[in-house]
C-alpha cells in the first residue's frame, strides 16, 4: 500500500504540476501566457492535493530527496527506500504521460522545442552548473526543513492543545506544504525552475525521451544530473541541520 500510494501521489503531483506548465506555455492553450505566478500556484496546489490523497497511506514523500533525508536521520526505514524511490519515479513518468495525452493537439501547434521540454523537466534560465546546483541545494534544503517544521507542529504543545494539533496536522499540514512549495517557486524558482525533487525532473524527462512528441528536440541529458544531485544533497543537509538544532524535539 505504501508503494502504491507513492506511485499514485507522485503521478497526481506531475499531472497537475506539469499540466499547469503545459497550460501556460503550449500554443493555443486557453491558459497560454498565464505567467509565473500561475505556474507556481499550480505546482503548490499539485503538491497539496497529492499529499491529501496519499498522506495517510505512505506519509506522502513523493520525492526521493524527502525519502533519503528522513532515512539519513533514522526516521524512515532504510529497507523501504528503494521501493519508495522506484514508485516515485514510476508515478512521475506516468503523470508526465498523462500530461502529454491531456494536451495532445497542442504539441504540434507549439513550434519551440525548449518549450515542450520545459513541460516535462526543468531548464536553467542561465546555464551555470555550479550555480544551478547550488540553487537546487538551497531550494530543497528549505523544502525539507519546512516540511519537518510543519510536521513538528502536529505534536501537542501542551495540555488541552491536542485537538488543535491534530487538526493542524491532518487538516492544514498538506495545504501548508503546498504553500511552502509555492513560496519556494516564487522566491527561488527563477534560476532553475525549482525541481527540488529528483523524481519530478527525471521521470518526466524520461517520458519526454520516449513519447512521440512532434519537433521535441533533445532531452538535455547533460543537465539532467543537476536536479537529481542538488535536491538529494539539500534534503539530507536539511534533515541533519534540523536535528542538530534540536527543532525536532
Amino acid at each position: 500500500m505504501e508503494y502504491l500510494a507513492e506511485f499514485v501521489g507522485t503521478a497526481i503531483l506531475i499531472l497537475l504540476g506539469g499540466g499547469v506548465v503545459a497550460g501556460v506555455t503550449l500554443a493555443k492553450s486557453k491558459a497560454n501566457n498565464g505567467g509565473w505566478i500561475v505556474i507556481t500556484l499550480g505546482w503548490g496546489m499539485a503538491v497539496a492535493m497529492a499529499v491529501y490523497v496519499t498522506g495517510q497511506y505512505s506519509g506522502a514523500h513523493l520525492n526521493p530527496a524527502v525519502t533519503l533525508a528522513l532515512a539519513s536521520t533514522g526516521d524512515f526505514e532504510l529497507a523501504l527506500v528503494p521501493g519508495y524511490i522506484a514508485a516515485q519515479m514510476a508515478g512521475a513518468f506516468t503523470g508526465a504521460v498523462l500530461v502529454y495525452l491531456a494536451y495532445l493537439p497542442h504539441w504540434g501547434e507549439t513550434e519551440d522545442a525548449e518549450t515542450k521540454l520545459g513541460v516535462f523537466s526543468t531548464i536553467p534560465a542561465v546555464r551555470s552548473i555550479p550555480a544551478n546546483l547550488l540553487t537546487e541545494v538551497i531550494g530543497t534544503f528549505l523544502l525539507v526543513f519546512g516540511i519537518l517544521g510543519i510536521n513538528a507542529n502536529m505534536n501537542p504543545i501542551g495540555e488541552g492543545d491536542a485537538n488543535l494539533a491534530a487538526l493542524f496536522g491532518t487538516g492544514f499540514a498538506p495545504l501548508l506544504v503546498g504553500l511552502l512549495v509555492t513560496a519556494i517557486g516564487l522566491s527561488l524558482g527563477g534560476p532553475t525552475g525549482y525541481a527540488i525533487n529528483p523524481a519530478r525532473d527525471l521521470g518526466p524527462r524520461l517520458a519526454h525521451l520516449v513519447l512521440p512528441i512532434p519537433g521535441k528536440g533533445g532531452s538535455d541529458w547533460s543537465y539532467s544530473w543537476v536536479p537529481v544531485v542538488g535536491p538529494i544533497v539539500g534534503g539530507v543537509l536539511a534533515a541533519q541541520v534540523f536535528g542538530l538544532l534540536g527543532f525536532g524535539g
